[in-house]
């Protein structure tokens, strides 16, 4: 539903579709970072790569969709003139 709404806005282009993919990936590495500083002590390290893999992969699915989103082709056909 959400990537509906993307594809039909035209708020996004090619850049801003990379810039904000890159800052949703940014935002959640940082997040996987802090989770992984948060339980260094209290949880066995298999257990806490693999809760920092689950977020690093909610971050690159997000990013690969808000650039695919912004990627897309042309919503309006051009013109076909003929002479």
């Amino acid at each position: 539903m959400m990537l509906m709404m993307l594809q039909q806005s035209s708020i996004f282009n090619g850049t801003t579709a990379v810039i904000g993919g890159l800052i949703f990936f940014l935002v959640f590495a940082v997040a996987a970072f802090i989770v992984f500083k948060l339980l260094k002590r209290s949880v066995k390290m298999a257990l806490r790569m693999l809760m920092v893999g689950m977020i690093l992969l909610i971050a690159i699915a997000g990013s690969v969709a808000i650039w695919y989103a912004g990627s897309g082709s042309n919503p309006r056909p051009g013109t076909n003139r003929s002479r």
